[in-house]
């Protein structure tokens, strides 16, 4: 079977993509690992289906899948690539400004920013609201309410792990996310580092963030994000549930800008730094997370399959 692909990242976050507006490509996972293989096959942290969507608000619908063959319900820089992917197809008007896409955690509502000759600069992703209830995010950490904030969350909630004690804040934008923020780094064993720096980028995120994804804690495994709160910006490594560490995580900005606010560590703005690059997260007093950033076509090809 003979594919053309584009392949498409946001901010180094990789996805391959496949126009399938007529549903014709049904592809299993072991199909999924090899084209995301980054020796054997094109390589990528995940794939994207572009199919119709049965909802008439919507222009298309996001059908994502992580780089181990396993369904996603979300993918922040990937909607941002799904949504520069409707504009390269012509399925995007020049003219449109705004529209809504499908995914499996429902309508999301995106603005496109272009430069003057209208060419694509980024997108504005309303995320919608942030999910608190441990039983919804899942995770079986202990939710509890806080007066201050007015709401119920499982905040700082410390798990144990051959390497220390680390305490996790968590957030579904869609899928799980456990935020655990690193205010004394140099404090931890040096069995958490490469080397003999202790910074967050010698900190051993394969192996820690491997560790707790799969953690009990998780009954549907979690994304695990490591933050330093720098000056003015979050700086962020995230182990992305099925795939690894990646360059970049869009719902796990959200998620940790969300967290560092329910923990007093940011205000509702702010700058996250990614290995990848930056996002610019809101969480906005509508209670909505709006993620804004960049998607760009690195090429396009064909695929024996």
């Amino acid at each position: 079977m003979k594919l053309t692909f584009y392949k498409y990242h946001g901010l180094g976050n990789d996805f391959v993509m496949f126009d399938d507006m007529d549903q014709t490509l049904e592809l299993t996972p072991e199909q999924v690992q090899h084209i995301c293989d980054r020796h054997f096959g094109i390589g990528a942290d995940g794939v994207i289906l572009v199919r119709p969507s049965k909802r008439d608000e919507c222009v298309a619908y996001m059908h994502y899948i992580n780089s181990d063959g396993t369904l996603a319900e979300m993918c922040g820089n990937g909607i941002r690539c799904f949504a520069r992917f409707l504009v390269d197809r012509g399925y995007i008007a020049p003219e449109v400004s705004s529209f809504v896409a499908d995914t499996l955690r429902g309508p999301l509502s995106l603005e496109l920013e272009r430069d003057s000759s209208g060419n694509f600069l980024r997108a504005v992703v309303d995320m919608d609201e942030p999910i608190l209830q441990a039983a919804e995010i899942p995770t079986t950490l202990k939710e509890s309410f806080y007066p201050d904030l007015g709401l119920s969350c499982v905040c700082e909630q410390s798990i144990s792990s051959p390497w220390g004690d680390f305490s996790f804040t968590c957030v579904s934008m869609g899928n799980p996310h456990a935020v655990c923020f690193l205010d004394t780094i140099t404090s931890l064993p040096d069995t958490c580092f490469t080397g003999n720096e202790k910074t967050l980028e010698t900190f051993k995120l394969d192996e820690i963030g491997a560790y707790f994804e799969c953690h009990p804690a998780f009954p549907a495994k979690s994304n695990i994000e490591f933050i330093v709160v720098g000056d003015n910006e979050l700086l962020m490594r995230v182990f992305e549930r099925g795939c690894g560490e990646t360059l970049a995580c869009g719902t796990g900005a959200c998620a940790s800008l969300v967290a560092a606010v329910l923990t007093n560590r940011s205000k509702r703005h702010n700058k996250v730094h990614l290995r990848g690059g930056i996002l610019d997260i809101t969480w906005s007093k509508n209670n909505h997370v709006y993620m804004a950033g960049p998607a760009v076509c690195s090429f396009a090809g064909t695929l024996d399959l």
